[in-house]
């Protein structure tokens, strides 16, 4: 188990005020709590761009009676099995799906993969979120 460290910050009453309102609005019970989840998002957005071996999820959402476009999405997919670790199919409805692709590996092959499936011609809707593998120095 990791040891806490106490730190000590001065800030803008106004800044601490619209932080506090914020924190309050997404349910975070301390400012040590939020302010915690901003060094990790800062953490995390660093790794990405430091091209560090990083983790995330790439959504798809499509029209799974396009064959086309399915097809290309699994070749896409068997390309880039090396930074694919698994990935999860879901019904939105009749006519669309979404594909939940978990991935980790090299920020670039990474984002490669994401490019590519935003390029796939008719997909409806396509987003990467970006996560850490958690062990960084």
């Amino acid at each position: 188990m990791s040891r806490l460290t106490r730190i000590s910050i001065s800030i803008d009453d106004d800044i601490i005020r619209r932080f506090d309102v914020i924190s309050e609005r997404q349910g975070l019970p301390t400012r040590s709590e939020a302010i915690k989840q901003l060094i990790n998002s800062a953490l995390v957005q660093y790794e990405w761009q430091c091209g560090e071996i990083v983790a995330g999820v790439v959504t798809v959402i499509y029209d799974h009676h396009k064959t086309s476009l399915v097809q290309k999405l699994l070749e896409t997919q068997h390309n880039y099995s090396n930074v694919i670790i698994c990935t999860q199919h879901a019904h939105i409805d009749h006519d669309v799906c979404m594909e939940n692709i978990i991935v980790k590996g090299k920020v670039e092959k990474v984002k490669e993969l994401h490019k590519t499936l935003l390029a796939i011609k008719g997909m409806k809707h396509t987003t990467l979120s970006m996560s850490t593998i958690g062990n960084q120095n």
